[in-house]
């Protein structure tokens, strides 16, 4: 004789996912969001000051874009937990196409974060023109 013993049921349980998916999924909307408007705040602050400087506008992007890759994660971990419970091959399928997307737009976001870093601490470490270096 087998014992099995159900802690939810399944419906239960699928319900319970739905819900956490959908909360997963609002924080990730909430933190693109967050991002954006901070983002456009920041934007418009530099050009009232009138420091419309390419170094500006790369630290504004390289803010944004970090609020993006996080918000993409938390987008990907609500379509791994949607599939959780019994998933059919078409739900499969779906969460490899949109893991695949959404780790394409995480890749290349986390390329363009780190080349302008790399951008930016060059220009910091750089001496300003006229300025006279030491001698070597």
């Amino acid at each position: 004789m087998i014992l099995s013993v159900e802690v939810l049921p399944e419906s239960t349980l699928r319900e319970v996912i739905g819900l956490l998916v959908r909360l997963i999924e609002s924080a990730g909307a909430l933190i693109i969001f967050v991002g954006a408007v901070w983002a456009f705040a920041q934007f418009v602050a530099a050009g009232v000051r009138g420091r419309g400087k390419v170094a500006g506008f790369n630290r504004i992007r390289l803010s944004l874009g970090r609020f993006l890759v996080l918000g993409l994660e938390f987008q990907l971990a609500g379509d791994v937990l949607r599939t959780a419970v019994a998933p059919s091959f078409a739900e499969i399928g779906q969460l490899a196409a949109i893991a695949a997307i959404r780790t394409a737009l995480n890749y290349f976001l986390g390329r363009e974060i780190a080349q302008e870093r790399s951008e930016l601490e060059r220009g910091e470490s750089a001496p300003a023109p006229g300025a006279k270096g030491l001698p070597t």
